[in-house]
């Protein structure tokens, strides 16, 4: 029975670790996927399936990068608008 214990307090921290690390890489990987379905818009086909391919595999952008995605991120949602539309859509979207 001691040995049960001891072998659940031991174990239990790790199990605990394992779990919030699949839970953070899990978030930064939907922020990459949703950057690069960002990016992607207006692609299709062969050239979008190619482009989110190496996208996806890309590594993690650096934090003097991040800014620098964000904001091709926020351009390619924001084609289509114009004038007034288009700056508070950018200033929403650059501050989230």
């Amino acid at each position: 029975m001691k040995t049960l214990i001891a072998t659940c307090v031991l174990l239990c921290p790790l199990v605990a670790t394992g779990a919030f690390a699949q839970t953070a890489s899990g978030n930064s990987q939907q922020s990459k996927m949703k950057t690069c379905n960002a990016q992607a818009a207006g692609k299709t086909g062969d050239e979008r399936k190619s482009f989110m391919k190496e996208c996806l595999s890309a590594k993690p952008a650096t934090a003097g990068n991040s800014q620098q995605q964000k904001m091709k991120a926020c351009n390619a949602q924001a084609s289509g608008k114009k004038g007034d539309e288009r700056k508070a859509f950018m200033k929403e979207c650059l501050s989230a």
